[in-house]
């Protein structure tokens, strides 16, 4: 995940385990557990993240808000590292990387006996450092990114489209930059210190022009939106084969 080669992920929003192993067997390099938006719970999370072990994708958690100890929860039970939404400053960024981290380097508790070192059976250097996406997500996290980048521990600058996309329209003033041109500073950003940039994407015909433009890191849609699209399309495709009119209720 720290290379600047392609990886593929996906987005898991609904909280279903079985969804989850589906995904992870289908050979995802990594999925995202959404605890912000998502119907996941903390409850739910563990499941979860039972479901996707042993099956070679890495398991990335979005915490909603970067509380050290939901993020020392989320790595205990054994994700391969967070993404945190809304990251705007450097020190945002160190804070984060702190509560990752154990001391001296951090302020992370200890303890061996957790599910990331299968409950005391594995020493705790044998597990892989944690890994950090960055969520960029507004104008501010824009014009901060190169000094975001520079935060060691700071592993990928990932791009969140809805929100950046609301912001920079919100923001508008006719001297705020394009989506465009926020993408290509937050790519560039991520290049100039050697580490790579993602993004979520709706669309795979995106997938060319952004890896074009420097991105590596993909999550390609997500389990909600994967299963909206083919049932609104099987639902389509039947009602044009058997004669149904195109909505059966004002609800379809």
């Amino acid at each position: 995940m720290r290379s600047p080669q392609p990886f593929l992920g996906t987005w898991l929003s609904i909280g279903s385990p079985i969804i989850a192993e589906i995904a992870a067997i289908s050979g995802f390099d990594w999925l995202l557990i959404d605890l912000e938006h998502g119907a996941t719970s903390e409850a739910t999370l563990m499941c979860n993240l039972q479901a996707i072990g042993g099956h070679g994708a890495k398991t990335i958690v979005r915490v909603g808000t970067p509380h050290p100890e939901l993020i020392l929860r989320v790595l205990d039970w054994g994700s391969s590292g967070i993404m945190v939404p809304h990251v705007e400053s450097a020190e945002g960024a160190r804070q984060c990387v702190q509560a990752m981290r154990y001391p001296p380097r951090g302020m992370r508790g200890v303890s061996r006996s957790a599910r990331a070192y299968n409950y005391g059976m594995r020493p705790m250097s044998e597990v892989t450092q944690p890994f950090f996406l960055a969520q960029i997500e507004s104008l501010i996290g824009v014009e901060q990114v190169e000094a975001i980048a520079a935060v060691e521990g700071v592993d990928v600058l990932f791009v969140g489209p809805a929100d950046l996309n609301h912001d920079l329209s919100a923001q508008g003033n006719g001297q705020t930059p394009t989506y465009e041109e926020c993408l290509l500073r937050i790519a560039k950003a991520a290049r100039a210190v050697g580490k790579p940039s993602g993004i979520l994407l709706r669309n795979l015909d995106d997938l060319p022009r952004l890896h074009a433009l420097g991105f590596t890191h993909f999550a390609i849609d997500s389990d909600v939106g994967i299963l909206r699209s083919q049932f609104q399309n099987i639902l389509s495709r039947a009602r044009k084969a058997s004669g149904l009119p195109a909505l059966r209720n004002s609800s379809a």
